[in-house]
């Protein structure tokens, strides 16, 4: 795997993902307390959603940042590269 440097957007995606991480264990209590079966998925729902937006931003920002670099336009090796990373990365959208 390519280790590339840490964009813009990540810093607010870890920020999600620590609030869902919080939320996460709220509905683990909800679940040992008994809540009603409503509540939770509602609940888990929420979380759901919120890790679908967390990694929805960081491949949208990686289609951006890595995939679109302008310095690639006469280098067909690298655009080759490039057009196997997004087909690799669409596969989690």
């Amino acid at each position: 795997m390519t280790k590339t440097k840490q964009h813009h957007s990540h810093k607010d995606v870890l920020l999600r993902l620590k609030r869902v991480q919080g939320h996460l264990a709220k509905v683990i209590q909800m679940i040992d307390e008994q809540e009603g079966c409503l509540k939770i998925s509602q609940q888990l729902y929420a979380v759901e959603k919120a890790i679908i937006q967390a990694k929805k931003n960081i491949i949208h920002d990686h289609i951006e940042h890595c995939l679109e670099d302008p310095a690639i336009k006469n280098n067909k090796d690298k655009q080759t590269s490039n057009l196997k990373e997004f087909k690799e990365i669409t596969k989690y959208l």
